[in-house]
């Protein structure tokens, strides 16, 4: 059985518990907490995973996240650091939290964190009813599948102060060109 503790509006404990079997009848007012987490390997890569095509919500979709509720006695970031192991197998070298959401239709706010990790890429250990595949992707692939993917739309918008920041790091990055008789600047 699962236990959360409950929040009220200004995400303070309200010293009161929830069992995840009523999370529809959460009192108005009342909110839980839930965590969000964006896996990238020290290479750069970042980890998506495939949902398994028996969940309720979103079968069988690619998502960039590990995650779930954060349990009664669990700060957000002991509850992110718990369901990225839960469902990854991995340990983050760094976690960064990057952003919250309050979510009143679903009494829920989301914490969202960044890791970094420097595991073997096969190390991934899958958790059973939660995902049933897994890849390593580069940065214009995440970003493409961010704008395709169903779940990944969704979880861009809470990962965006992140991704703003790696996408103006990559435009830094960019190689460029000078052209030897105008000395005009051309990105490739």
């Amino acid at each position: 059985m699962e236990i959360w503790d409950l929040y009220d509006e200004q995400v303070q404990k309200t010293g009161e518990t929830w069992e995840r079997s009523r999370a529809m009848e959460i009192p108005e007012g009342r909110y839980h907490l839930v965590c969000e987490i964006l896996i990238r390997h020290r290479d750069g890569s970042f980890l998506l995973t495939l949902r398994d095509p028996q969940k309720e919500s979103w079968p069988d979709c690619w998502e960039a996240s590990a995650g779930g509720s954060v349990l009664a006695g669990e700060t957000p970031e002991q509850g992110a650091a718990r369901e990225m192991f839960e469902e990854t197998g991995l340990t983050a070298d760094r976690l960064e939290l990057i952003g919250i959401t309050k979510k009143p239709k679903s009494r829920s706010i989301l914490y969202a964190y960044y890791a970094v990790v420097s595991c073997e890429k096969d190390a991934i250990r899958l958790q059973e009813g939660e995902t049933v595949g897994w890849q390593w992707v580069d940065v214009p692939t995440f970003f493409r599948m961010a704008g395709e993917e169903p779940v990944m739309k969704i979880q861009y918008p809470r990962y965006k102060p992140y991704l703003d920041t790696l996408e103006t790091e990559t435009e830094r990055k960019r190689p460029s060109l000078r052209s030897e008789r105008t000395g005009h600047v051309q990105d490739v």
